[in-house]
């Protein structure tokens, strides 16, 4: 066995991505095993940034757009805030957001937004003046649009368990928008308050990356051409409704960018937080709304867990694993009983 000291070389896992499986031009594999009192940390880069001739290689330093694995950020923020009372998780998004007392979501709660319980539908195009030449959106016009695009109607008593489960990055905007109300922040801001500073990681919106290094947007990855917005996209978020709501900062569903070895990072410090080892910032206690199983499917508040009978966290993890994925190609994975991310 290899003492907790050795790193393991993760770079055939990346080239697997890359050569066999054809996901992407390049990938960056983080990995971390608790062996006793330690964890083994592993890293990997494979492949070039594009396609392109004579395009830079990835590394292991290589930012990507992080896409929805923003929402796990969005909702550990949501538990530090209700730890200390600043907010709690069965408030209606009204109490927190008073423009949207009309909507039909007034009276969901943070926590059923957490859940993908809210009754919302998955996703709208708050972004599609931006398509027809606007300059910008109306923000308080965006979320009265995504409280009011429900897939069920609310009825006098909201089931306690909430709505029939739907992956939505609309309540995840709404749910962003409503902790940055609360504490008087921007949403970027109050992420790195409460859980990247804390935790000593490098995560951060696209204008944080920037002002800590003006290379940047020459060394991120870039997603997807998108000729509405000038072509290929680099340096900017990919979700064109986080880019409509916060541009260069952070919406609730999507908006943070990092290194594989920072998500790995924050991995184990959840791990740790569930085993009490990080009870200056986290509990178990606290992490249980966050983690627990919930009726009607996989998804969680802020993380979803396996399902069929071909996860995409693969074969090999414990049944109590649980995660989340981007739509960029990223992923986020945690086994908590074999303490491995």
């Amino acid at each position: 066995m290899r003492s907790p000291s050795s790193p393991l070389d993760l770079t055939r896992a990346a080239r697997i991505v890359v050569d066999d499986f054809q996901a992407a031009p390049c990938a960056v594999v983080a990995a971390a095993w608790r062996i006793g009192d330690e964890f083994v940390h592993g890293l990997g880069a494979y492949g070039s940034l594009s396609n392109e001739e004579n395009a830079p290689l990835a590394t292991a330093e290589t930012p990507f757009d992080l896409a929805s694995v923003t929402k796990p950020i969005t909702s550990l923020t949501l538990a530090r805030l209700a730890r200390r009372g600043v907010v709690f998780r069965d408030e209606p998004i009204a109490r927190v957001l008073p423009a949207l007392s009309k909507t039909d979501s007034a009276r969901v709660t943070l926590d059923l937004l957490a859940a993908h319980r809210a009754g919302l539908e998955a996703h709208g195009g708050l972004y599609t003046p931006l398509v027809h030449g606007a300059d910008s959106i109306d923000l308080d016009e965006a979320l009265l649009q995504a409280a009011n695009m429900r897939h069920s109607p609310c009825p006098d008593e909201l089931p306690a368990t909430g709505f029939v489960p739907v992956y939505s990055d609309l309540g995840y905007l709404l749910l962003g928008a409503a902790l940055a109300a609360r504490t008087q922040l921007a949403l970027d801001e109050l992420m790195a308050q409460e859980v990247v500073r804390p935790l000593g990681l490098q995560l951060g919106s696209a204008r944080q990356l920037r002002e800590r290094d003006p290379s940047f947007d020459d060394r991120v990855a870039p997603t997807e051409i998108v000729p509405f917005r000038g072509g290929l996209v680099r340096g900017a978020v990919h979700d064109e409704n986080a880019w409509a709501y916060a541009r260069d900062g952070a919406a609730g569903h999507a908006g943070f960018f990092g290194t594989a070895a920072d998500v790995a990072r924050l991995g184990v410090a959840i791990l740790d937080a569930l085993a009490n080892r990080r009870a200056d910032w986290l509990t178990s206690n606290d992490l249980e709304p966050l983690v627990r199983v919930r009726a009607g499917g996989s998804l969680r508040a802020g993380f979803d867990g396996r399902s069929g009978d071909a996860p995409s966290s693969g074969s090999r993890l414990g049944p109590r694993t649980f995660g989340h994925l981007g739509f960029t190609g990223t992923s986020l994975w945690i086994d908590p009983d074999t303490e491995f991310v």
